[in-house]
């Protein structure tokens, strides 16, 4: 019978100007400059219904403040789930 054989794996890195850094952090870097480039492509004022009063607000602001909102509802989750084990 063939035997199993347990090979220790880190990480995924690419090496980036002679240092090795982690796919994962070179992910979110792409990431976070899409999302840049995003909220600062939209500009246009909208009008935004938040249960009975109307606001009218640019759109970046409402994207960057739904941003902010997400990343402190994430980490507020991870937090619960580490507190948890």
């Amino acid at each position: 019978m063939a035997q199993k054989t347990a090979k220790a794996h880190g990480p995924s890195t690419v090496t980036v100007k002679g240092r090795d850094v982690r796919l994962r952090t070179v992910g979110f870097f792409v990431l976070a400059a899409l999302t840049i480039w995003f909220i600062a492509a939209n500009t246009d004022s909208v009008t935004i219904r938040l249960w009975i009063p109307k606001v009218t607000l640019p759109l970046w602001i409402v994207l960057t403040v739904t941003l902010l909102v997400g990343i402190l509802l994430g980490r507020l989750i991870a937090y619960r789930r580490r507190a948890r084990r």
